[in-house]
């Protein structure tokens, strides 16, 4: 039987989930969401964050009474059964492997040359994956330096954006529908689903029933803090119109200033860096559960004697990201991530709402509004996500029936 070792602290796993998250929301999805909200973007935020903090508690819940490698794969399996904790699995899965390749992608296009976009983000791939290899403690130092990069990428160009950045008046408003603001907080909740990953890796913190709980409510309210002050800072001193057509909306606010600029591309670059790490870590963790009950081959159970870590999944994992980078569009694909989260957390919330009283920690009331939600939030993206994510988890659930027996 493959083992992980309890290595990782606290503050360990907050900087895992702090990072996985900071670099999917800040650098990759202010323009989608601002598209469809408008100026009504921050409404979208603050429903994404309502979905995000009811997903947050049921995992917290889960993850005290469960804490094994594979988040709400093992919490479906155990509380709901076998097809409910393989549909969450897949969804994880697959979702966060196309953010994984995203996030690779932000890396390298903010400065790499012309022509080498790709070749960098591969690049970057398979050192994250050779940084996962060595083993948790790594990650997580790694993480803890690229969150306080990315934060003072951030936060210097906040402040730059307050003190020069062009008046919110030159752009004009930009109004929406309410259908369109339930779709920006479905593309939103892509930039909330990195203390995911704090779940997956449930095997190796210490002490996981006091320590996993709590990363994830801070690292969750940390980063709602910053997206609340980015979000606040780009509608005020930019605007919906101006973000829309931005590919780099935090580049808008720093403007000419060559010093501001450069702290932004190495915050930038060290947030994407921070997300693909613990995406990876994340996607590891999940495909490694499913190795050991057979949902996924076997051949993938299987941990390094001297690290304690999947390195055969992180290995695929690296070829197949090699090789979906070679052809992959950054369009489109936060939505299809968006969908595979949705349904992931749904299935957790469902999960947590069969829990005793010896395990609740929170009222059922918020599972049950979280799993409404995650279905709301999920028929609302966009048709081309919505259509890729059910055919994705149709192929799912014909490779498992397919499957032979054992």
């Amino acid at each position: 039987m493959s083992q992980l070792a309890r290595r990782l602290s606290l503050g360990d796993a907050i900087a895992i989930g702090i990072a996985s998250m900071v670099g999917a929301g800040v650098f990759a999805v202010w323009g989608p969401a601002a598209e469809v909200a408008g100026d009504w973007l921050l409404v979208g935020l603050a429903i994404a964050a309502f979905v995000a903090w009811c997903n947050a508690t049921s995992s917290a819940q889960l993850a005290a009474q469960y804490p094994s490698a594979g988040g709400t794969y093992v919490y479906g399996r155990e509380r709901l059964g076998h097809w409910a904790g393989y549909v969450a699995g897949w969804s994880f899965v697959v979702g966060k492997t196309a953010s994984a390749a995203a996030m690779a992608m932000v890396f390298s296009a903010y400065w790499a040359p012309d022509g080498w976009m790709r070749p960098i983000a591969i690049g970057v791939v398979w050192v994250m994956v050779l940084i996962n290899i060595l083993g948790a403690t790594r990650t997580a130092q790694v993480a803890k330096v690229l969150v306080v990069i990315a934060l003072v990428g951030i936060l210097g160009a906040v402040a730059t954006g307050w003190v020069s950045a062009p008046s919110v008046a030159s752009f004009g408003w930009v109004d929406s529908t309410p259908y369109g603001v339930l779709q920006s907080a479905g593309l939103l909740f892509f930039a909330f689903a990195g203390y995911a990953r704090i779940a997956t890796m449930g095997e190796e913190v210490v002490d996981p029933q006091r320590n996993i709980g709590r990363a994830i409510i801070v690292a969750l309210s940390a980063t709602l803090v910053l997206y609340v002050l980015v979000g606040v800072t780009l509608l005020a001193r930019v605007g919906a119109a101006g973000l829309i057509d931005s590919t780099a909306p935090l580049s808008l606010l720093v403007g000419d200033h060559t010093v501001m600029r450069v702290i932004l591309v190495l915050g930038a670059t060290a947030a994407s860096a921070g997300a693909l790490l613990g995406l990876l870590s994340g996607i590891g963790r999940t495909w490694l559960a499913m190795a050991r009950t057979g949902d996924l081959p076997r051949w993938f159970n299987h941990t390094s004697e001297r690290f304690k870590t999947p390195h055969r999944v992180e290995i695929t994992l690296g070829i197949l990201l090699t090789f979906l980078l070679l052809i992959a569009d950054l369009r489109g694909v936060i939505g299809f991530s968006s969908f595979g989260v949705l349904l992931y957390y749904f299935v957790a919330n469902l999960a947590a709402r069969t829990q005793d009283a010896e395990h609740r920690r929170y009222h059922r009331a918020w599972q049950i509004t979280g799993a409404v939600l995650c279905l709301v939030l999920l028929l609302t993206l966009p048709i081309l996500s919505l259509v890729g994510g059910v055919i994705v988890v149709a192929l799912g659930i014909v490779w498992r029936l397919a499957k032979p027996a054992g």
